[in-house]
């Protein structure tokens, strides 16, 4: 079973950065297209940022393009993801996924909180 690790959350103020990270088990990294999404309490799931085998990289949400940068280190089977100027509104749960055809996986999600 594939396991999904995230990390680097918390609380930070506006304004401010945190990286995130998740870290995937098994010899298969570097197979999977790897996203961020984020639920926001009383909303949907979204996804935030994707990157492919071939690093290709999108940002489904117009609001964090220039702000958030996901980022993968195959060596280390991990992806990122860099988060600056963050506003109240970034607050939500974020989830790591892996995904390879019809295969994906979740992480437990970390929380992250942008308040004064």
């Amino acid at each position: 079973q594939v396991q999904l690790v995230e990390s680097g959350g918390g609380l930070v103020q506006p304004g401010g950065s945190l990286r995130l990270s998740c870290a995937v088990s098994g010899s298969f990294f570097s197979s999977y297209d790897m996203s961020w999404y984020r639920q926001a309490p009383g909303k949907q799931r979204e996804l935030v940022a994707v990157i492919t085998t071939l690093r290709n990289t999108d940002y489904a949400d117009s609001s964090v393009k220039g702000r958030f940068t996901i980022s993968r280190d195959n060596a280390k089977n991990t992806v990122y993801l860099q988060m600056n100027s963050l506003k109240p509104e970034d607050t939500a749960v974020y989830y790591c996924n892996a995904r390879a055809g019809a295969y994906g996986y979740w992480g437990q999600g970390t929380q992250v909180t942008v308040s004064s």
